[in-house]
């Protein structure tokens, strides 16, 4: 079965598990939060052990067949997850796909993660195979034209109703990066609150960012540059800017930056991940600066140090919110020891 968007995906999700579910493309936001689905699905169905096969240069393809046999002797359910970056898995590799859904293992969901596939792929024997048996999703960039909707789209599913006008003016805002957009809808949502979305609410968040700059904020940090990134983090919140906003911009550039850490860790290199990430051009050297700072684990451990941060803003920890948005972003510049935080 081929699905045409990451909805008709959840939609179908909510039924019985197929045994294989394929997605691909290069649009970054939609591929994860299609990936997730899938994972979450899994979970609620009782699968608790997971798998995860990395295709590279080196991989043997036997691993799939070994790993489609290795059956649990508690016959626990189990997510198995077989990524393919360069979408192509070869000619070995498509055997070993299309033996696979042939004979799908028991108790175990099967999900393919792979680049874009072009026409050619759509016509090969394990694409026919895994799309008879399980589930195909291709993601693709939204378009100018047709990006508005989408974002009337996710502010709805947000419980956000937008005016007239508001789409397209975040539409233009974000110049069609899908990621930019989730996190402008997701930070409008913490500064009004779920219900009607109007324009002077969407343009009061823009002008804010012309007094205080938050994504500037997270540039200096990621940059490495002290002095500029404390007074910014002043500045904001001289200017009262919400805790919870600050700290949505600083865990946002961590996550995405502990991704493309790990995804580099594993062979990948920075300029593709600048790509898939579809950071701008304007950000890339803050984000190569952050990346040479920090290894894999190093990104691992700042994402679980702005969980405690979280806490403390929430309350649910004590603590002082400003302070710890401070250590957070020092951090972030390599100035202040992980363990301190």
């Amino acid at each position: 079965m081929e699905l045409r968007s990451v909805t008709d995906l959840q939609r179908g999700l909510r039924g019985e598990l197929r045994p294989i579910y394929l997605i691909s493309g290069d649009e970054p936001l939609q591929l994860m939060e299609a990936e997730d689905a899938v994972r979450r699905a899994a979970r609620e169905w009782g699968a608790i052990d997971r798998e995860i096969l990395e295709v590279d240069r080196s991989f043997d393809w036997h691993q799939l067949d070994q790993a489609a046999s290795n059956l649990s002797l508690f016959a626990e359910r189990r997510l198995l997850e077989l990524r393919i970056p360069t979408g192509k898995p070869g000619k070995e590799g498509g055997e070993a796909l299309t033996r696979y859904a042939e004979r799908p293992a028991e108790d175990t969901v099967l999900l393919v993660t792979a680049g874009r596939l072009d026409q050619a792929s759509l016509k090969t024997r394990w694409y026919q195979a895994v799309t008879q048996i399980g589930a195909s999703l291709r993601v693709w960039p939204v378009e100018a034209p047709q990006l508005p909707r989408w974002i009337s789209e996710r502010l709805a599913s947000k419980g956000l109703q937008p005016r007239p006008g508001v789409s397209e003016l975040l539409a233009e805002r974000v110049e069609g990066n899908l990621l930019a957009a989730a996190q402008e809808i997701d930070k409008l949502l913490i500064l009004n609150g779920p219900g009607m979305l109007d324009l002077d609410s969407v343009l009061a968040s823009v002008s804010d960012q012309s007094r205080f700059d938050v994504f500037g904020l997270v540039d200096a940090a990621l940059a490495g540059d002290v002095i500029r990134s404390t007074h910014m983090l002043a500045s904001v919140r001289a200017e009262g800017i919400a805790q919870p906003v600050v700290l949505w911009a600083l865990v946002g550039a961590i996550r995405t930056l502990a991704q493309m850490a790990f995804q580099i860790a594993a062979g990948d290199s920075v300029d593709d991940q600048l790509r898939k990430q579809r950071v701008w051009e304007k950000r890339k050297a803050a984000h190569r600066a952050a990346l040479r700072r920090f290894p894999a684990a190093a990104w691992h451990e700042l994402v679980k140090r702005a969980a405690r941060v979280d806490r403390v803003v929430k309350g649910a920890r004590a603590g002082d919110a400003w302070e710890e948005l401070l250590h957070l972003t020092l951090a972030l510049c390599g100035q202040r020891p992980l363990s301190t935080i």
